[in-house]
């Protein structure tokens, strides 16, 4: 059985590589984001809907991934395309709530660079 840091691991891995359905099938059905000062998701399918919106081309990033029981601290920097096609890089750190090896719940603190 994969650890929940292995799990976010291959997630990244395959974000990486544009592999998107990965993620979702890694989610709780009732899976939970909240992104801070900003909104909040609430389901898988809401999360597939999110992915396609801000994935506009695979992301580019770097992490440190700090695990304890249920959760996996992520914490680096991410660029993302807009609408325009611009990068614009941020700083980040996802707190990840893993129950039976499935994504229950993101915080997400992100800042513009």
């Amino acid at each position: 059985m994969k650890t929940n840091k292995e799990i976010l691991e291959e997630i990244n891995e395959a974000i990486r590589s544009g592999n998107y359905d990965v993620i979702i099938e890694y989610c709780q059905e009732d899976t939970k984001w909240l992104f801070v000062g900003e909104h909040e998701i609430n389901g898988r399918e809401a999360v597939k809907e999110y992915i396609k919106d801000a994935y506009l081309a695979p992301p580019e990033f770097t992490q440190h991934l700090f695990a304890d029981g249920n959760y996996v601290i992520a914490t680096g920097e991410i660029s993302l395309v807009d609408a325009y096609r611009k990068w614009t890089k941020f700083s980040y750190c996802d707190i990840w709530k893993f129950e039976d090896g499935k994504i229950a719940e993101l915080k997400a603190f992100v800042i513009p660079d």
